[in-house]
């Protein structure tokens, strides 16, 4: 099977499966719109301390901008923010490579399912589809962190 089929079997699978779908409770929400093409995730993030306890959402859009999200959820719940922002940046420099950054070893088993959007990459137009659920959950992990207690406040 060549590798292009195999990614395309990964984010057509979950985009027809997904993950973290449905909005569960969380400290913090933010809504994100892709203007070019009206892709929408509404994303909530649950934070335990500095570790990702849920990521849940709810969108609409094509099925690179849905399965970018499950398989979001699936690489950070349960990561400690930093690991978490590492794949996040990760995955940001993946996408913004225009197609010349070639997943190796260690980008695969950082990103996992992630890389199969290596390919979108190549397509400008499609990268904010793929970026639209990593950004959300980025702003809303920031709004989490800000409005928690610290240890002077409880």
């Amino acid at each position: 099977m060549k590798l292009d089929s195999m990614y395309q079997e990964v984010i057509l699978d979950h985009y027809k499966h997904p993950h973290g779908r449905g909005l569960r409770a969380g400290q913090a929400e933010v809504h994100h719109v892709n203007p070019t093409c009206g892709d929408e995730i509404t994303l909530r993030v649950r934070m335990e301390g500095t570790v990702i306890g849920d990521v849940s959402y709810e969108g609409q859009g094509c099925s690179i901008s849905q399965a970018s999200a499950s398989v979001l959820n699936d690489l950070l719940v349960g990561k400690d923010v930093a690991e978490a922002s590492r794949i996040q940046e990760t995955f940001l420099e993946l996408m913004q490579s225009k197609g010349r950054v070639e997943p190796d070893d260690e980008m695969e088993d950082l990103l996992e399912d992630a890389v199969a959007f290596a390919g979108v990459s190549k397509y400008p137009a499609r990268v904010k589809c793929a970026l639209l659920s990593w950004m959300a959950w980025k702003d809303a992990t920031a709004q989490a962190l800000s409005t928690a207690p610290t240890e002077e406040t409880v």
